[in-house]
């Protein structure tokens, strides 16, 4: 089975560079990268050392709802390239690992289909989870802040 790794939308993305108001309403908050641990939503790549980027409460999901997570995000600052779809890990995900998480068609969370997975092992995870009919689509969220960093399709 193939899988997709799935980025933010560019729409949605230039919207919020340009100041447009998060999950919650606020305008984005603007800082400087150390170039530790900024993985930027969108190209899914790290911020460099030096370069702006944003920092915005997100929520991945269509409706409010009561499994619709939000939480924090970064993004650059300025513009970048969207990362394509594809199924090569993304850039991006350099910790260990990740909660593999999978949904529902009602983007619902699938009970019993989160698990830390090693970062090395997260596609294997997304095809076991997509030989399921209950699951629609996957989160990769941080194993630690349970961030949201992408999404997975099948392809």
């Amino acid at each position: 089975m193939s899988i997709q790794f799935k980025a933010l939308p560019t729409e949605a993305v230039r919207t919020l560079q340009r100041g447009g108001p998060d999950a919650y309403g606020r305008a984005p908050e603007h800082r400087i990268s150390d170039g530790d641990g900024v993985p930027c939503r969108h190209c899914m790549k790290n911020v460099a050392t030096g370069d702006g980027y944003l920092i915005l409460a997100y929520r991945p999901f269509p409706q409010l709802q009561p499994y619709a997570e939000t939480g924090p995000i970064f993004l650059h600052a300025g513009e970048c390239e969207r990362a394509a779809d594809g199924d090569a890990l993304p850039e991006m995900l350099e910790s260990s690992d990740y909660i593999i998480r999978g949904y529902g068609e009602d983007d619902r969370i699938v009970y019993g289909s989160g698990a830390v997975t090693p970062t090395c092992e997260i596609a294997a995870r997304a095809r076991t989870l997509f030989a399921r009919d209950d699951i629609a689509y996957i989160h990769v969220r941080s194993a630690r802040n349970n961030c949201y960093q992408c999404r997975i399709e099948r392809a």
